[in-house]
């Protein structure tokens, strides 16, 4: 028998090491009792800051040969489908950003770019912007046996207006010109339409009529229609019409039905209705009858401006053409009409629906009824209501919004009432036009007990009671003289524990337009922690109060919380300061005013500019912006003659000043007694600028002492 085979390998040479994992060195034990011990290694040398490198240059065989575009080429160019040659110009443009000497050091290695490449480089993504494509696309042009393409024009409009050069798209018929090829109707369709979806109609009509006259190109009806588009959507109705009447009709075309469309919706804007009926008149003879569509089409559009007139002579003229109205008709009328005041006409609109068997949708019964309960013909609503409910529908809760308040208002509130009641029971949540009409009708004849039974209803519903109670107040004082009321109100409120800073500030804005400042402080000082509102109301108060001391703290108030004051009651605070003579504060308020909010009031503006015309010493300078606001109607306020003052005074002398409102005196623009007081509040500006220059002038010498200790003795002798 012969010895059986082993699968054993033979033993490795001596003199030679096979790399296998059989044959390597035996890895570490990782037995805790036989632990591995290695030699520390050895400190590593300090490291050397070496420089930067420089960025290397380009190579073009190394672009063209390597197998994926280098990493800043890959994150800047958005297309991978780009030859070679096209990525290696968009890494060199995109990495230089600007065109100069190195960018055409990098085209100077290439041969030559053809005109296919050059529309592969204009339409890459993302695209270039006009400071790189312009002059790329130019110096292509100028190579030697080079002429472009249709293409590339195209793709070079096309970029142009991505990057929002509407001038440069203008130029290309004449730069077309400018290397031998003639535009073509692709070129200006491809201009018109670029002009047209930018919203830039008459651009795209100016192209349209040089091209016409210049280049002797004849566009078709469909590039008209294009421009007629785009003039009626930027509101050029007339222009379109001219154009229709002049350049279309010279060329000898044919009107389409969306010719006449588009001609018709841009009239139907502007409401020359008749004109409409002459174009509707004319698409019957040459192309065919309106369709449901464009009657639709023209009725909403004339529907939305409010002229029903125009609605109502379309309507006939669809009615002329047998055309069989939807849905959608009906419910633009009705609603049109409703919106208007003519319920009746709606109503007459609505039976003539309900005749016809088409479809009525909830919205027609919502426009009915509040077109009924702005009349005042609630009894109307309610039976619309009973008929709305009787084919099914169910009413949302606007209708019965509506439907409340109009009871509410011709004193039927136990209707209203039961409303209330269907509202809650349906499952419908009250909203504040639900429950402000029966809280303002009870408020108003002072049945106070019924206003409180309610505001528990509305608690026990879980809704926000403070919220509806804010928007109670808001709807009760709109009406005016109910300020005492709602005062009385709130008091009662308050015992029930229902009050919050949004309800004060309400109250006091309404007491301050009535002059009821007084009750209004009394208010504030109930509260505990007035916000920014209600500062600026009751600073505002406190001025006209003439207390100007209290609202200056409550402005420092304001600034230790970091409350930003309105632009009202910044005015209202710099005009108290300048009546009380302290201009240096009122000046100092007006730049932080000015510093803080974003518009600040125009007063202050022209303050600030008095300041600056002040430093030229020259009165006439001051005169001239004064003359300005007359011309542009604002008043001369306080602030205004205290700038002056403030300025000659700190760059000049108070004679300027006092020339500046001789000339306002002779001119009736200052009265003889506002005059004199300008002229006290100015002498006494003089003596506190004086008093406060020999202070510092003690101070500088060190006397401030001496002055204190002499007038001591003086007190005491």
């Amino acid at each position: 028998m012969d010895p059986p085979e082993t699968t054993s390998n033979p033993p490795p040479s001596a003199g030679r090491i096979k790399h296998y994992f059989y044959y390597g060195h035996r890895a570490a034990g990782r037995s805790p009792l036989r632990p591995t011990v290695r030699s520390p290694p050895p400190p590593l040398p300090p490291a050397k800051l070496k420089p930067p490198e420089p960025k290397p240059l380009i190579s073009l065989h190394s672009f063209l040969h390597s197998t994926s575009p280098p990493p800043s080429a890959r994150s800047l160019s958005g297309d991978r489908r780009l030859s070679p040659i096209a990525r290696f110009i968009l890494f060199s443009l995109r990495r230089h950003k600007k065109w100069g000497v190195q960018v055409l050091s990098d085209l100077a290695k290439l041969r030559h770019v053809s005109p296919p490449l050059v529309t592969e480089i204009l339409r890459s993504r993302p695209p270039l912007p006009a400071s790189l494509s312009v002059p790329f696309f130019l110096w292509a042009g100028k190579q030697r046996n080079f002429r472009h393409e249709y293409a590339s024009f195209n793709a070079y409009a096309h970029l142009l207006a991505e990057t929002r050069q509407p001038g440069l798209v203008d130029q290309i018929p004449d730069l077309m010109r400018c290397h031998g090829k003639d535009p073509t109707e692709k070129q200006l369709d491809v201009l018109v339409k670029l002009h047209a979806q930018a919203g830039r109609g008459l651009r795209a009509l100016e192209c349209l009529r040089r091209t016409r006259v210049e280049f002797g190109i004849k566009p078709r009806v469909f590039l008209y229609n294009r421009v007629f588009e785009a003039l009626v959507k930027g509101g050029h109705v007339n222009e379109a019409i001219n154009l229709y009447e002049k350049e279309f009709r010279e060329d000898g075309l044919k009107e389409e039905a969306i010719t006449f469309m588009i001609l018709c919706k841009g009239l139907s804007r502007v409401g020359r209705v008749e004109r409409v009926l002459d174009l509707l008149e004319k698409m019957r003879i040459r192309v065919c009858k309106p369709d449901l569509f464009a009657y639709t089409a023209l009725v909403k559009v004339m529907a939305n401006l409010g002229n029903m007139d125009g609605c109502l002579k379309i309507w006939e003229e669809m009615r002329k053409d047998g055309v069989k109205i939807d849905s959608m008709g009906y419910a633009t009328m009705i609603l049109g009409l409703c919106k208007v005041g003519n319920v009746d006409k709606a109503r007459e609109m609505f039976d003539e629906m309900r005749r016809e068997k088409v479809l009525v949708d909830r919205s027609i019964f919502g426009g009915l009824i509040e077109g009924f309960v702005s009349k005042g013909k609630v009894g109307e609503g309610l039976g619309i209501l009973k008929e709305m409910v009787g084919l099914g529908f169910r009413a949302d809760l606007g209708i019965y919004d509506s439907l409340i308040g109009g009871l509410c208002d011709v004193r039927k509130v136990e209707k209203a009432c039961k409303l209330f009641e269907i509202v809650i029971k349906e499952g419908l949540q009250p909203g504040f036009r639900t429950t402000s009409p029966l809280l303002v009708f009870y408020a108003d004849l002072g049945q106070m007990e019924e206003f409180v039974n309610l505001v528990y209803r509305i608690k026990e519903l879980g809704l926000p009671v403070i919220d509806h109670l804010t928007e109670f107040f808001k709807s009760f004082l709109e009406k005016g003289e109910r300020e005492l009321k709602s005062v009385k109100v709130f008091e009662e409120m308050k015992e029930k524990g229902y009050s919050s800073v949004g309800i004060y500030n309400i109250l006091i804005e309404s007491l301050y337009k009535v002059k009821g400042t007084k009750m209004a402080i009394s208010l504030f000082n109930e509260m505990l922690s007035p916000d920014s509102v209600t500062y600026s109301l009751i600073i505002r108060c406190f001025v006209e109060e003439n207390n100007v001391k209290e609202a200056c703290s409550c402005y420092n108030k304001m600034m230790e919380k970091s409350y930003i004051p309105s632009s009202n009651a910044y005015s209202s605070l710099v005009n108290g300061l300048c009546k009380i003579g302290e201009i240096n504060a009122a000046i100092n308020l007006v730049k932080y005013c000015l510093g803080t909010l974003t518009s600040g009031p125009i007063e202050f503006k022209y303050a600030l500019t008095i300041l600056n015309a002040c430093k030229t010493k020259k009165p006439e300078k001051v005169i001239e912006v004064l003359d300005e606001m007359i011309e542009l109607g604002y008043s001369l306020e306080e602030i205004i003659y205290c700038a002056i003052m403030h300025g000659f005074c700190k760059y000049a002398s108070s004679a300027e000043a006092r020339k500046v409102f001789a000339v306002l005196r002779q001119r009736g623009d200052l009265k003889d007694a506002d005059f004199i007081s300008y002229e006290e509040i100015l002498n006494e500006h003089l003596k506190k600028v004086t008093a406060r220059l020999v202070n510092s002038g003690l101070k500088f010498f060190g006397l401030e002492s001496e002055l204190k200790w002499r007038t001591k003795l003086d007190e005491s002798s």
